[in-house]
Formats: structure tokens, sequence, C-alpha cells
């Protein structure tokens, strides 16, 4: 089992527990992180240090990535698996895919390559080496199925996470007041993001303090990044768990990608941002496919959420579509949240990490 980063070791530990539920006497040997060896995977190469976002950032990380190649399609070559689970990460996990189809063992790719986004030309690089995908979003299953892929809606793993506290519980524990309104901003979990974004939280969050004196901000932040300018006394930062954040805020300031379903998931109106490097983006939004960038616009096939990216993304322009989110009345607040119980509901139901368990065993057999 492969995962190259931190959301997909998140993602693949439930499936190692599933399957040491299910088959007791499984061995799951993997390229992944601390959550799969706590779930019971043999770790035999870690992850940290491969993870990158853009174009020109992933230049650096060749070498590793093709090193560790040669040593996987060795171990496929000599017969010691009997199936190869790959958790997103396309980069390296369809010439991974490709290597263990050609050594004859039969791959499971969980949580698809965003080919409806980048590149629905190399969906025929997945056909030939997956036996089956496995997808947790609903517009994938058709996607990829009208393209010739075997493929599963096992519905997205956040349908699993646990219940979050109420506000009222969330505030108390984070020290807010409960009758101030609370911006939660979410700048993302890797260095380069945090880089890019937080500067812009920052200022946002200055300008609609002049329209909102009483506004409380919250910052789920990561070990990895810097946030200056933040403080108890200004900026409340919370470190490695953003699951206070997103109960305790009345809307949100949210980085592109999953996070956007988690805050769904938390009924939490939002407006999405992103931020490349000049030269990732000028690659990026001539290859993009979508008519939206944010997860939560892609499955409510609206544009739900205001999205700013790039040169949109302007602390004014984000302060204005932001400041009407406070007010749980105001329209633009009520439309989201009719639109955000809709993207719930298309998520699935819990259970996809016993449902993709399942599959590698069948595939196994």
């Amino acid at each position: 089992m492969s995962a190259g980063e931190p959301s997909g070791d998140a993602h693949a530990a439930p499936v190692v527990a599933a399957l040491r539920r299910l088959a007791p006497d499984v061995t799951v040997d993997a390229f992944g992180g601390p959550r799969m060896a706590a779930a019971g995977a043999r770790v035999l190469d870690r992850m940290e240090g491969f993870s990158v976002v853009g174009f020109v950032e992933a230049v650096e990380g060749i070498p590793r990535h093709y090193r560790l190649l040669r040593r996987t399609r060795e171990a496929f070559r000599a017969g010691r698996y009997d199936v190869a689970v790959f958790i997103d990460y396309p980069g390296y996990h369809l010439r991974a895919a490709a290597a263990a189809a050609a050594a004859g063992v039969p791959v499971l790719y969980y949580i698809a390559p965003q080919l409806w986004a980048w590149g629905a030309g190399r969906v025929h690089r997945l056909a030939a080496a997956v036996r089956r995908l496995a997808v947790i979003l609903p517009f994938e299953e058709p996607f990829f199925r009208e393209r010739g892929v075997p493929t599963t809606f096992v519905g997205h793993p956040l349908k699993d996470a646990a219940a979050l506290p109420s506000r009222v519980e969330a505030r108390r524990a984070l020290g807010l007041d409960a009758n101030r309104p609370v911006l939660g901003v979410f700048p993302g979990s890797r260095k380069q993001e945090v880089r890019r974004i937080w500067p812009i939280a920052r200022q946002t969050v200055r300008l609609m303090r002049d329209v909102r004196p009483d506004l409380q901000v919250v910052v789920a932040g990561t070990s990895v990044g810097q946030y200056p300018g933040a403080g108890p006394a200004d900026v409340k930062l919370v470190m490695d768990d953003p699951t206070l954040v997103f109960a305790a805020a009345d809307a949100g300031f949210c980085k592109s990608g999953t996070t956007t379903l988690e805050a769904a998931l938390a009924d939490l109106p939002m407006v999405i941002t992103y931020r490349l490097h000049p030269v990732s983006n000028f690659i990026a939004f001539r290859l993009l496919q979508v008519p939206w960038v944010g997860l939560v616009n892609l499955v409510a096939e609206e544009l739900l959420c205001p999205e700013l990216i790039q040169a949109a993304a302007r602390p004014q322009a984000l302060a204005r579509e932001l400041l009407p989110l406070l007010d749980p009345s105001d329209p633009a607040t009520r439309r989201q949240r009719a639109g955000l119980a809709r993207v719930r509901e298309r998520l699935g139901p819990p259970g996809a990490a016993d449902r993709v368990a399942t599959l590698a065993l069948e595939l196994a057999s």
C-alpha cells in the first residue's frame, strides 16, 4: 500500500485497519507515514520529504521518486505481493501502478487522480494499469467508467470522521466569546501553501475588523507553517487539529481542496482561495478542464462558494465576500447552507475504508 503525503497516510490508515479486521493474517507493506504504521502496516519507506505542491516545486523531488520506484518495481517482480493499493499521489503512483501491472500484480487505485481536472487524455494510462478504481467523489464514477476504467464510488472517507462538538462547546474549549462572530482561517497544511496564503489571510482579517471590530479569528495551523502576526491577543492559532476551528466558526477562509469538503461537513459557509508559484499557476490554468477549483463547488455542480484564486485573491475582495457570511440570516449564508446540505448527501454514506478493503481482498483472492 502506497501513500505519498499526509492526506494519503490519513486515508490509508483506516483501510489498513479494515484489512487487518477482515483478514487477520494479512501483511501490509507500505510507503507511507505514522498513521499507516499505527494502524499495523510495516512502513518500509517513509513519505516525509516527498510531498510537494506545484509543477516547479515537484522538480527537485524527481530523483528521490525514481529511486523509490526502482526498489518498488524490484519487489513486484520478485512476487512479494498479492495486490497493490495506491492512494492518490498520481505523479508517482501512475508509474508505480504500471510497474505492478507489468509484474502481474493486480492494482487497486483509491482516490483517483484528478484527471477530470487536468488530463482526461491520460486516462488510458490508468485504464492500462488498474484492475479497479475506488473513487470518493460522486461525479468521478461516470467520468472514469465512460473512459473504460472499472470504477466504484465508495463514498468520501470524511463521512467517517467523528462528530464535531457543538459550537458552544468548541468556543468554550478555544476560550472564545460565545456571542461574538468567529472567522475560521484554513491556509493549508503544507509549508508552501501557508507561505503564500497566510499573508493574504492576515490582511483580510485586518480589513474585516475595520468593519466588524468584534470579530474573533481562529487559524487552523500546522507545525510546518509560520504565522507572523498571529497571537493570543489578536488571532488564536490552533495547531495540527482543525476540528475545533470548523466547529466554532461562523464563516471560513478556506484554501481550495479537501478543506472545502471538511467545511461542508461542518456546515460552514466559506470563501475559497489559493495561490501557486507563478509558473505553476501559468501551467495549471492552461491545463484546467473544470469550471471551478473548489471541490465543494464541483460536488455541488454550481458556484456555491465564491472562488478567489491567484491574482483574484486580494484581501479587499476576500473581506467583501466573507463579511456577509458572519451573519446567519444573510441571504448569502442561507444559500450556501442549503447547498452544503446537498453536498453532504452527495458524498455518500460512511464506511469508505471497509469498502476499499473489501475490494482489495477480492483482487488478492
